[in-house]
């Protein structure tokens, strides 16, 4: 099997084990909820590389938002979540120190995206919703908004702590240690050109 059939297949395994690790979910008191579905977003873009691991984790996590009911994120999750891969793999490629280090400095930027996209799509929704741009609404949207970024964090540091666990593992199956070394490889022959 040639390497982009392999990255296909890759691709295609890690969006659905994103979207069934997504809908292990503990609902919040924000009427949301917290899932380890982070780690496999976070994985996406490290093995995957920045482009396919993104639409890996954006697409695996916006089905999990459709399977669970949850379908106005919908949308705002396939950007959200396909950004967050983007910004660790693009970040875990372009480190040089050990893997451990690589994921910690790659996942903290992803998922305080991830936070901060969701708390602006939250504020979006609450304004949409009372069809009210006066600052009394906007104010309103924002605190109401907040409610959901303390579990949005704890669900960021939940996925960088099992992405740190899984990484490991993961990179005892040849064809993705393969995937990982071919993607920082290419990256390190575009600074060539």
């Amino acid at each position: 099997m040639n390497n982009k059939t392999k990255k296909i297949v890759i691709g295609s395994l890690f969006a659905a084990l994103t979207t069934v690790t997504t809908m292990l979910k503990l609902p919040t008191p924000s009427f949301g909820y917290i899932h380890p579905g982070d780690s496999l977003v976070l994985m996406c873009g490290i093995i995957l590389g920045p482009v396919a691991g993104a639409l890996s984790a954006g697409i695996g996590s916006m089905f999990a938002d459709i399977f669970s009911g949850y379908i106005s994120f919908a949308p705002a999750t396939l950007v959200i979540k396909a950004i967050t891969a983007l910004i660790a793999g693009l970040i875990f490629n372009h480190t040089n120190c050990n893997h451990t280090m690589r994921t910690i400095i790659a996942g903290i930027p992803g998922e305080l995206f991830m936070v901060s996209g969701y708390y602006a799509y939250e504020v979006f929704l609450f304004i949409t919703t009372a069809k009210s741009t006066t600052g009394t609404s906007l104010a309103a949207a924002m605190s109401a908004s907040l409610m959901g970024v303390p579990f949005n964090i704890l669900q960021g540091i939940a996925g960088i702590l099992i992405s740190l666990a899984l990484l490991p593992v993961l990179l005892k199956i040849n064809d993705i240690r393969d995937c990982i070394y071919h993607e920082m490889h290419s990256i390190k022959k575009d600074k060539q050109i």
